[in-house]
């Protein structure tokens, strides 16, 4: 099956690695696409996404692609290093982001800059996989609605199922693609930032819009999952996660 037309222009090399990854993504997974409605078709916005699995940059890839969007991803800086990886993700305009470092406010100058030029920006809000026992999302941290109040444009929330059975978090290092797994991932409408748009943009109002989005992406969560999140959310500042995590649950 070919890939759907891209709704915008992207780089040469972004062509070459979607012609590659998605006939591989066809055939390693059964997906279940729902509110792809929900995706822009023309413009900047910010994708934030719940994250299970070191798979999930793939799945969420090819939903984008087959919406019409090539998505740009913060990603972290250790990845523009390795020969091959470094040019791949240079050549199709991927974001590095410096922990710890006195460069880490650019990765927001440089997904600001993504954003007006039109790019889809995808953040994973938990700064991390997640250490819920169960895999629902933790507290979200500010990036994807600081960049979402700061520019202006929308905030789309999106949650995915199923890639930890292809690579599981913590334990697999290579990828298990026979059979095709199942795949779910949803998007929904913007979150509600209109109260807070043209207001000041500080602890507050991204406390109130980072509530927001991690309520909507647990939600779709919920939704694929047909299970009910914690009444509490995770935060693994205050809280550790059971010992083995993740070893039998929830899969």
């Amino acid at each position: 099956m070919s890939r759907p037309p891209m709704s915008e222009h992207i780089e040469p090399m972004y062509s070459k690695v979607i012609a590659t990854l998605y006939p591989v993504m066809q055939r390693i997974t059964v997906r279940e696409w729902t509110g792809m409605e929900n995706i822009p078709a023309t413009g900047g916005f910010v994708v934030a996404s719940n994250h299970t699995s070191n798979m999930d940059h793939f799945p969420l890839a090819h939903f984008l692609v087959d919406a019409g969007r090539a998505p740009h991803y913060l990603a972290k800086s250790s990845l523009f290093k390795p020969p091959g990886v470094k040019q791949i993700m240079w050549g199709t305009g991927q974001i590095p982001v410096y922990r710890g470092t006195t460069k880490a406010t650019s990765a927001l100058s440089a997904a600001e800059e993504a954003l007006e030029r039109g790019a889809c920006v995808c953040v994973y809000p938990e700064g991390t996989i997640t250490r819920e026992p169960d895999f629902w999302p933790m507290v979200g941290k500010s990036g994807a609605a600081r960049l979402a109040l700061e520019t202006g444009v929308p905030l789309i929330p999106m949650a995915m199922w199923g890639t930890r059975d292809i690579m599981w978090p913590y334990k697999d290092k290579l990828p298990r693609i026979w059979p095709p797994k199942k795949v779910s991932v949803s998007a929904g409408p913007a979150v509600d930032l209109d109260d807070l748009r043209g207001g000041p943009v500080d602890g507050k109002s991204l406390r109130v819009a980072t509530d927001r989005l991690m309520e909507d992406i647990t939600g779709l969560l919920e939704g694929i999952r047909g299970a009910k999140a914690p009444d509490h959310r995770f935060d693994p500042r205050t809280e550790k996660a059971a010992r083995g995590h993740g070893e039998g649950r929830a899969r």
